[in-house]
Protein backbone atom coordinates (compact mmCIF):
# COMPACT_ATOMS: atom_id res chain seq x y z
CA UNK A 1 0.00 0.00 0.00
CA UNK A 2 1.65 3.11 -0.96
CA UNK A 3 1.21 5.38 2.45
CA UNK A 4 0.34 8.74 0.38
CA UNK A 5 -0.95 10.54 3.51
CA UNK A 6 2.23 10.92 5.33
CA UNK A 7 3.30 12.59 1.47
CA UNK A 8 0.96 15.44 1.67
CA UNK A 9 -2.05 15.84 4.30
CA UNK A 10 -3.69 19.35 4.32
CA UNK A 11 -3.86 19.60 8.39
CA UNK A 12 -0.39 19.38 8.66
CA UNK A 13 3.18 21.32 7.40
CA UNK A 14 6.25 20.14 7.93
CA UNK A 15 8.84 22.72 9.15
CA UNK A 16 11.21 22.87 5.89
CA UNK A 17 7.55 24.25 3.91
CA UNK A 18 6.24 27.33 4.20
CA UNK A 19 2.43 27.49 5.84
CA UNK A 20 1.73 30.50 3.70
CA UNK A 21 3.34 33.36 1.29
CA UNK A 22 3.63 34.85 4.05
CA UNK A 23 6.53 33.19 5.98
CA UNK A 24 10.26 33.31 5.63
CA UNK A 25 12.73 30.65 5.71
CA UNK A 26 15.25 31.09 9.02
CA UNK A 27 19.03 29.96 9.06
CA UNK A 28 17.89 26.74 10.10
CA UNK A 29 16.18 25.41 7.10
CA UNK A 30 12.54 25.79 8.84
CA UNK A 31 10.09 28.39 8.07
CA UNK A 32 8.82 31.21 10.43
CA UNK A 33 7.18 34.60 10.51
CA UNK A 34 8.62 37.39 9.87
CA UNK A 35 9.92 39.28 12.09
CA UNK A 36 9.27 43.54 11.35
CA UNK A 37 12.56 45.52 11.23
CA UNK A 38 11.66 47.05 14.68
CA UNK A 39 11.18 43.82 15.82
CA UNK A 40 14.51 43.11 15.06
CA UNK A 41 15.53 45.82 16.95
CA UNK A 42 14.29 45.04 20.28
CA UNK A 43 15.66 41.84 19.62
CA UNK A 44 19.41 42.87 19.29
CA UNK A 45 18.85 45.48 21.54
CA UNK A 46 17.64 42.73 24.79
CA UNK A 47 19.86 40.03 23.49
CA UNK A 48 22.55 41.10 21.14
CA UNK A 49 24.70 38.59 19.20
CA UNK A 50 27.33 37.03 21.52
CA UNK A 51 28.31 33.57 20.81
CA UNK A 52 25.92 33.63 17.40
CA UNK A 53 23.00 31.19 17.33
CA UNK A 54 22.86 27.77 17.10
CA UNK A 55 22.52 28.25 13.21
CA UNK A 56 24.41 31.37 12.22
CA UNK A 57 27.84 32.70 13.57
CA UNK A 58 28.29 35.64 15.52
CA UNK A 59 29.70 37.53 12.86
CA UNK A 60 26.82 37.06 10.39
CA UNK A 61 24.23 37.45 13.08
CA UNK A 62 25.80 40.65 13.60
CA UNK A 63 25.90 42.47 10.53
CA UNK A 64 22.80 41.55 9.77
CA UNK A 65 21.41 43.35 12.65
CA UNK A 66 23.81 46.21 12.00
CA UNK A 67 22.33 46.60 8.64
CA UNK A 68 18.73 46.30 10.08
CA UNK A 69 20.17 49.49 12.51
CA UNK A 70 21.35 51.54 9.52
CA UNK A 71 17.80 50.84 7.67
CA UNK A 72 16.13 52.12 10.53
CA UNK A 73 18.05 55.38 11.58
CA UNK A 74 17.62 56.41 7.85
CA UNK A 75 13.75 55.55 8.24
CA UNK A 76 13.48 57.37 11.39
CA UNK A 77 16.42 57.77 13.54
CA UNK A 78 15.05 59.39 16.42
CA UNK A 79 12.42 56.60 17.11
CA UNK A 80 15.60 54.16 17.14
CA UNK A 81 17.56 56.52 19.89
CA UNK A 82 14.32 56.70 21.91
CA UNK A 83 14.11 53.08 21.13
CA UNK A 84 17.55 52.22 22.53
CA UNK A 85 16.93 55.22 25.76
CA UNK A 86 14.03 52.92 26.57
CA UNK A 87 15.24 49.58 26.97
CA UNK A 88 18.20 50.90 28.52
CA UNK A 89 16.34 52.57 31.35
CA UNK A 90 14.03 49.97 31.89
CA UNK A 91 16.91 47.27 32.56
CA UNK A 92 15.57 45.01 29.81
CA UNK A 93 18.82 44.06 28.47
CA UNK A 94 21.32 41.49 30.38
CA UNK A 95 24.16 43.44 28.67
CA UNK A 96 24.96 47.47 27.55
CA UNK A 97 26.93 46.65 24.60
CA UNK A 98 24.28 46.64 21.44
CA UNK A 99 22.49 50.05 23.33
CA UNK A 100 25.81 51.55 23.01
CA UNK A 101 26.66 50.10 19.39
CA UNK A 102 23.27 51.77 18.29
CA UNK A 103 24.07 55.00 19.81
CA UNK A 104 27.68 54.78 18.08
CA UNK A 105 25.90 54.18 14.82
CA UNK A 106 23.46 56.71 15.20
CA UNK A 107 26.57 59.42 15.67
CA UNK A 108 27.89 58.00 12.54
CA UNK A 109 25.49 57.03 9.54
CA UNK A 110 22.09 59.44 10.18
CA UNK A 111 21.05 63.39 10.00
CA UNK A 112 21.44 66.04 12.32
CA UNK A 113 18.31 65.58 14.27
CA UNK A 114 19.20 61.64 14.61
CA UNK A 115 22.71 63.02 15.91
CA UNK A 116 21.43 65.44 18.11
CA UNK A 117 18.99 62.96 20.00
CA UNK A 118 22.24 60.82 20.64
CA UNK A 119 24.03 63.35 21.85
CA UNK A 120 20.82 64.05 24.73
CA UNK A 121 20.47 59.76 24.88
CA UNK A 122 24.73 59.21 25.70
CA UNK A 123 24.81 60.18 29.34
CA UNK A 124 21.45 58.33 29.74
CA UNK A 125 22.57 54.88 28.30
CA UNK A 126 26.01 54.96 29.08
CA UNK A 127 25.39 55.49 33.19
CA UNK A 128 28.79 54.73 34.38
CA UNK A 129 32.64 54.83 32.96
CA UNK A 130 33.02 51.70 31.27
CA UNK A 131 29.83 52.06 29.68
CA UNK A 132 31.48 55.49 27.94
CA UNK A 133 34.76 53.94 27.59
CA UNK A 134 33.30 51.10 25.08
CA UNK A 135 30.49 53.53 23.44
CA UNK A 136 33.82 55.17 22.37
CA UNK A 137 35.70 52.29 21.05
CA UNK A 138 32.43 51.23 18.87
CA UNK A 139 32.73 54.84 17.74
CA UNK A 140 36.14 55.63 16.80
CA UNK A 141 36.32 53.09 14.85
CA UNK A 142 33.55 54.31 12.72
CA UNK A 143 34.44 57.93 12.54
CA UNK A 144 36.47 60.97 13.39
CA UNK A 145 35.78 62.98 16.07
CA UNK A 146 33.54 66.18 15.21
CA UNK A 147 32.39 68.58 16.98
CA UNK A 148 28.90 67.04 18.21
CA UNK A 149 30.65 63.85 19.63
CA UNK A 150 33.01 65.85 21.49
CA UNK A 151 30.22 67.87 22.82
CA UNK A 152 28.67 64.79 23.62
CA UNK A 153 31.43 62.99 25.85
CA UNK A 154 31.59 66.16 27.38
CA UNK A 155 28.26 66.45 28.43
CA UNK A 156 28.98 62.94 30.17
CA UNK A 157 31.15 64.65 32.48
CA UNK A 158 29.28 67.77 32.77
CA UNK A 159 25.83 65.91 33.58
CA UNK A 160 27.15 64.27 36.96
CA UNK A 161 27.74 65.85 40.22
CA UNK A 162 31.64 65.95 41.50
CA UNK A 163 31.74 63.94 43.96
CA UNK A 164 29.95 60.87 41.62
CA UNK A 165 32.36 61.47 38.83
CA UNK A 166 35.43 61.44 41.21
CA UNK A 167 33.99 58.20 42.32
CA UNK A 168 33.44 57.47 38.15
CA UNK A 169 37.00 58.21 37.34
CA UNK A 170 38.66 56.48 40.61
CA UNK A 171 36.71 53.23 40.31
CA UNK A 172 36.64 53.18 35.90
CA UNK A 173 39.91 54.59 35.79
CA UNK A 174 40.46 52.28 32.38
CA UNK A 175 38.83 50.08 30.12
CA UNK A 176 39.32 48.94 26.42
CA UNK A 177 42.27 51.13 26.51
CA UNK A 178 40.81 54.50 27.09
CA UNK A 179 41.05 55.91 30.61
CA UNK A 180 39.75 59.34 31.47
CA UNK A 181 42.49 61.90 30.48
CA UNK A 182 41.73 60.46 27.03
CA UNK A 183 38.48 61.18 26.81
CA UNK A 184 38.84 64.94 28.69
CA UNK A 185 41.53 65.61 25.88
CA UNK A 186 39.31 64.39 23.05
CA UNK A 187 36.05 66.31 24.58
CA UNK A 188 37.86 69.28 25.85
CA UNK A 189 34.94 70.19 27.88
CA UNK A 190 34.56 74.36 28.94
CA UNK A 191 33.79 75.29 32.31
CA UNK A 192 33.76 78.22 34.91
CA UNK A 193 33.31 76.17 38.03
CA UNK A 194 36.52 75.94 39.95
CA UNK A 195 35.82 73.27 42.18
CA UNK A 196 34.82 71.36 38.11
CA UNK A 197 38.09 72.83 36.78
CA UNK A 198 40.13 70.96 39.73
CA UNK A 199 38.74 67.82 39.44
CA UNK A 200 39.31 68.10 35.23
CA UNK A 201 43.08 69.00 36.00
CA UNK A 202 43.30 66.20 38.51
CA UNK A 203 41.72 63.46 35.43
CA UNK A 204 44.28 64.67 33.42
CA UNK A 205 47.04 64.74 35.38
CA UNK A 206 47.86 67.65 37.04
CA UNK A 207 47.59 66.72 40.80
CA UNK A 208 49.03 69.49 42.25
CA UNK A 209 45.67 71.73 40.65
CA UNK A 210 43.34 69.99 43.42
CA UNK A 211 40.81 72.08 45.15
CA UNK A 212 41.46 71.59 48.92
CA UNK A 213 38.00 71.95 49.85
CA UNK A 214 36.12 70.25 47.43
CA UNK A 215 34.07 67.20 48.58
CA UNK A 216 35.88 65.04 45.62
CA UNK A 217 39.23 65.89 46.89
CA UNK A 218 38.55 64.27 49.88
CA UNK A 219 37.75 60.85 47.71
CA UNK A 220 40.79 60.99 45.75
CA UNK A 221 43.55 61.79 48.68
CA UNK A 222 42.06 59.03 50.27
CA UNK A 223 42.13 56.76 46.73
CA UNK A 224 45.55 57.86 46.02
CA UNK A 225 46.58 56.95 49.82
CA UNK A 226 45.17 53.74 49.42
CA UNK A 227 46.93 52.30 46.84
CA UNK A 228 50.35 51.80 48.88
CA UNK A 229 48.24 50.68 52.00
CA UNK A 230 49.96 47.37 53.55
CA UNK A 231 47.70 47.77 57.08
CA UNK A 232 44.49 45.55 57.06
CA UNK A 233 42.70 47.34 59.75
CA UNK A 234 43.50 50.60 57.74
CA UNK A 235 42.09 49.78 54.79
CA UNK A 236 39.31 48.34 56.32
CA UNK A 237 38.89 51.55 58.17
CA UNK A 238 38.86 53.40 54.63
CA UNK A 239 36.50 51.30 53.00
CA UNK A 240 33.91 52.17 55.59
CA UNK A 241 34.61 56.03 56.46
CA UNK A 242 35.03 56.51 52.40
CA UNK A 243 32.64 53.79 50.67
CA UNK A 244 35.46 52.88 48.77
CA UNK A 245 34.76 50.23 46.26
CA UNK A 246 36.66 47.10 45.44
CA UNK A 247 38.56 48.70 42.60
CA UNK A 248 40.53 50.91 44.37
CA UNK A 249 41.88 48.32 46.85
CA UNK A 250 45.40 46.96 46.61
CA UNK A 251 44.99 43.50 44.78
CA UNK A 252 47.08 41.92 47.67
CA UNK A 253 44.46 43.28 50.50
CA UNK A 254 41.93 41.78 48.69
CA UNK A 255 42.55 38.24 49.87
CA UNK A 256 41.58 38.86 53.70
CA UNK A 257 38.29 38.31 54.71
CA UNK A 258 38.05 41.02 57.20
CA UNK A 259 38.51 43.93 53.80
CA UNK A 260 35.81 41.67 52.13
CA UNK A 261 33.28 42.02 55.11
CA UNK A 262 33.78 45.51 55.02
CA UNK A 263 33.19 45.88 51.18
CA UNK A 264 29.77 43.86 51.30
CA UNK A 265 28.13 46.22 53.76
CA UNK A 266 27.34 48.48 50.80
CA UNK A 267 28.47 46.70 47.65
CA UNK A 268 26.22 46.99 44.86
CA UNK A 269 24.07 44.15 43.61
CA UNK A 270 25.88 43.10 40.59
CA UNK A 271 29.64 43.09 41.75
CA UNK A 272 28.30 41.01 45.12
CA UNK A 273 27.24 38.40 42.86
CA UNK A 274 30.21 38.41 40.39
CA UNK A 275 31.91 38.46 43.44
CA UNK A 276 29.90 35.22 45.44
CA UNK A 277 33.14 32.87 44.78
CA UNK A 278 35.80 35.09 45.92
CA UNK A 279 34.04 35.75 48.81
CA UNK A 280 33.49 31.93 49.92
CA UNK A 281 37.70 31.69 48.70
CA UNK A 282 38.90 34.21 51.63
CA UNK A 283 36.35 32.80 54.10
CA UNK A 284 33.95 35.12 54.47
CA UNK A 285 30.69 33.54 53.27
CA UNK A 286 30.42 30.10 54.87
CA UNK A 287 27.40 27.95 55.63
CA UNK A 288 25.26 29.68 58.21
CA UNK A 289 28.07 33.09 58.65
CA UNK A 290 26.03 36.06 58.92
CA UNK A 291 27.80 37.15 54.92
CA UNK A 292 25.30 34.50 53.81
CA UNK A 293 22.67 35.76 55.71
CA UNK A 294 23.45 38.65 54.35
CA UNK A 295 23.58 37.79 50.81
CA UNK A 296 20.60 35.56 50.65
CA UNK A 297 18.20 38.61 51.83
CA UNK A 298 19.46 40.91 49.22
CA UNK A 299 19.19 37.75 46.22
CA UNK A 300 15.51 37.31 47.03
CA UNK A 301 14.64 41.38 47.82
CA UNK A 302 12.97 42.20 44.75
CA UNK A 303 12.56 45.78 44.50
CA UNK A 304 16.47 46.22 45.17
CA UNK A 305 16.91 43.93 42.48
CA UNK A 306 14.96 45.96 40.30
CA UNK A 307 16.62 48.97 41.28
CA UNK A 308 19.85 47.53 40.39
CA UNK A 309 18.12 46.59 37.00
CA UNK A 310 19.73 42.52 37.67
CA UNK A 311 19.18 41.15 34.36
CA UNK A 312 17.05 36.93 34.87
CA UNK A 313 19.95 36.55 32.41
Amino acid sequence: MQKLHKLFNPSRTPQNRALDDAQMKNSAGGYVWELSPWQRLDRFLVLGTEGGTYYIDEQTLTVENAQNVIALLKEDGVRVVERVVEVSVAGRAYKKEPALFVIALAFTVSDTATKRAAENALPKVARIGTHLFTFMEYVNAMRGWGRGLRRAVASWYDSKDLKDLAYQVTKYAQRNGWTHRDALRLAHPKTQDSSCDGLYRYITGHNDKLVNDADWAAHVRVVDAIKNETNVATVVEAIKRHDLPREVIPTEMLNTAEVWESLLEKMPMTAMIRNLATMTRVGLLSPMSKAADVIAERLTDAPRLRKARIHPI
